[in-house]
């Protein structure tokens, strides 16, 4: 008589209550850095080695445990980049905080709809497409693979493991240089153009340097080029006999012209994606329909290919919008709008499904694409107000007095706040999803742990905002404190809704970017079919070069051409796939080391309300970390990758 095993520990209520505790670090943090500096980090990868820290300490843990864990923190960690559209409620007078019950609802209420709405896309933008290379899903992957192969004591995973430390603590280590001012965190150089100004600008991150490691070479020259008509075409144009010094007319043009250049081309390279994905997508959902209805007939199907019951999805997401509904109308009832609350909440709910269904797709494409973490979600939050901000002009037109007109930006951020939630969940949720399929996870359950992540950022994101609004304020708010928190996406957005619905807004930029993204989709179509489509130039990322400041996008490019330098010299070696492992697994821990430490350095932050509160020297000194700093970050890259290169023979 034989025993069947039993199956290994997947969802289990320690991994759900491990993953929301990880949830309190990791959105607290991204919440702080995404108000200050505008952008947040994916924590896929760094909730995946705390898990696995924790777990090994504890009986019958196993990957897919640590999987649940890590895909729970991290849905809760970016679900945080809802700090994008929120605080411009703040920002127009709409709220004097951020009351607790209405700004859970609109995290919470976005972020599971992201959740039904990415279990099709599974299979269409996972399953069925499996040239995207999914960077952060498969680095998450690799992690949890070497942490369950280093205890089987099999000699690669203990290379791998020593090699994601290593790198992780050089990283970790390079980044306290940074805040402790030893070494500058970027460096840059603006000078005229003709009669513009332009500059070049780099960041000092390993992370960045990881980042761009893992997305390749192709999508390194599109950033590349994005940069080049961003920087060195657009701003020198723009600025041309503008009075004033170089950098300090560049970044201002940069913050008001440049980036509607790249959200208009984010906005048609968007739309073309869509229309390629369209058909993957019916078939997705097509596929979900036919597994379920095989379940239902008693079809044996492995556990890896069962997803959440496509009739359960449509349940699920007809559930949320009663909840969706209640909230907006509660939002209408006793102001200037409450007489056309009834088709305002209707043509809301179609807007929702419509558009949330349409960028969740757009949004899961572009982290399979280049990754979460650099996947400009910000820009479609851009696309999406600018969306509602149109359909209210529609119903409403241009005019009115204003206390409507503010009634009326307030509710189409809030519109877009439900809608953003659906696009960081979605831009997340796919990566988690890859990183389950290439562990052996079983998508239901990971699908319903996605949920619980939800539910926990979204009860951790109201104190912390109200928290960084009473002690900082941000600026341009009266009361802000000198510290005030710039809340960059924010305040576009915000002014964006504002110019739509007041009438002031300039399209001539967003028109010329569309343009741009014409031509870009035009380019990469004619590449396709040259010398085998080998060279292409993936329209999103040119978007995305041209929308985020050069400090990121720049480094990344140069690990890109750093990484692809590294692949050519491990396909030399005596088992080229074992070297390019181990170039993925040191990628990682760049990613790793720089991420935890952020996180730390964020909690610090908080806590001492100073905004260095690990510096050790003044201004005088910046010019020697500059110097300094710069030759340490590319000699300790060149040592990284020699290391590796040793442990890979």
């Amino acid at each position: 008589m034989t025993t069947a095993a039993r199956a290994p520990l997947e969802l289990t209520v320690r991994g759900v209550i491990l993953g929301g505790f990880i949830t309190l670090l990791f959105t607290a943090a991204n919440v702080y850095l995404g108000l200050k500096i505008g952008l947040t980090f994916a924590t896929s990868i760094p909730a995946a080695v705390i898990s696995m820290a924790i777990l090994r300490f504890l009986p019958n843990s196993t990957i897919l445990e640590n999987n649940i864990v890590q895909t729970v923190a991290s849905a809760a960690g970016t679900l945080a980049a809802i700090i994008f559209v929120l605080p411009g409620l703040v920002m127009i007078g709409w709220w004097n905080g951020f009351p607790y019950l209405e700004t859970a609802a609109i995290t919470m209420l976005g972020g599971i709809l992201g959740v039904m709405f990415s279990v099709p896309l599974r299979r269409a933008l996972i399953v069925d497409s499996p040239e995207l290379p999914y960077p952060e899903g498969r680095a998450a992957a690799e992690v949890l693979q070497i942490g369950a192969g280093s205890r089987a004591g099999a000699e690669e995973s203990a290379k791998g493991l020593a090699v994601i430390l290593v790198t992780a603590l050089v990283s970790a280590g390079f980044a306290l240089l940074t805040r402790m001012k030893l070494a500058a965190e970027e460096g840059a150089a603006f000078f005229t153009a003709g009669a513009g100004s332009t500059g070049i600008v780099g960041g000092l991150s390993f992370a960045l340097i990881g980042a761009g490691h893992l997305i390749g070479l192709t999508v390194g020259i599109a950033m590349l080029v994005g940069i080049a008509i961003g920087w060195w075409v657009a701003l020198p144009v723009l600025t041309a006999g503008m009075p004033g010094a170089a950098e300090e007319v560049a970044s201002a043009v940069f913050r008001s012209e440049v980036r509607f250049l790249g959200a208009g081309t984010i906005a048609v390279a968007a739309i073309w994606t869509l229309l390629k994905i369209a058909g993957p997508v019916v078939g997705g959902v097509r596929s979900s329909l036919a597994a379920s209805r095989a379940a239902r007939a008693g079809a044996d199907i492995a556990d890896t290919e069962r997803d959440l019951p496509i009739g359960w999805i449509g349940l699920g997401t007809l559930a949320v919008l009663v909840p969706i509904a209640w909230l907006l109308w509660d939002v209408l009832a006793g102001g200037p709008l409450a007489g056309s609350a009834a088709l305002l909440v209707a043509g809301s709910l179609l807007f929702v499904l419509v558009i949330g269904l349409v960028i969740a797709s757009v949004c899961g494409y572009m982290a399979g694409l280049i990754g979460a973490s650099n996947s400009p979600v910000s820009g479609i939050g851009i696309l999406s107000i600018l969306a509602a901000s149109l359909l209210l002009v529609a119903m409403f037109g241009r005019g009115q007095d204003a206390g409507t007109t503010q009634a009326l930006v307030a509710y189409a951020l809030i519109v877009t706040g439900i809608v953003f939630g659906v696009a960081t969940i979605s831009n997340d949720n796919l990566q988690d999803l890859k990183t389950g399929q290439l562990v052996g996870a079983t998508p239901w359950k990971q699908q319903l742990a996605l949920v619980f992540g939800v539910i926990f950022g979204s009860l951790v994101i109201p104190p912390v905002l109200s928290v960084l609004n009473a002690s900082f304020g941000f600026a341009g708010v009266p009361g802000a404190s000198a510290d005030a928190l710039p809340a960059p996406q924010a305040a576009l957005i915000s002014s964006l809704a504002k110019g739509v619905l007041g009438g002031d807004l300039n399209w001539a930029m967003i028109g010329v970017g569309a343009l741009v993204g014409v031509g870009v989709v035009a380019a990469d179509e004619l590449l396709a079919h040259t010398r085998e489509g080998r060279f292409r130039l993936p329209p999103l990322a040119v978007g995305l070069g041209i929308y985020l400041p050069m400090a990121v996008t720049l480094t990344v490019v140069v690990g890109a051409a750093i990484g692809w330098f590294y692949d050519r010299a491990a396909d030399r070696a005596r088992d080229p796939e074992f070297a390019k492992r181990m170039g993925v697994l040191m990628a990682t821990g760049l990613i790793v080391g720089d991420s935890l430490f952020g996180v730390l350095y964020a909690g610090i932050v908080y806590e001492s309300g100073s905004e260095s509160p690990l510096a050790v020297v003044g201004p005088d000194f910046a010019g020697w970390a500059l110097g300094g700093g710069t030759i340490a970050f590319l000699a300790l890259t060149a040592l990284l990758y020699a290391y590796t290169r040793a442990k890979a023979r």
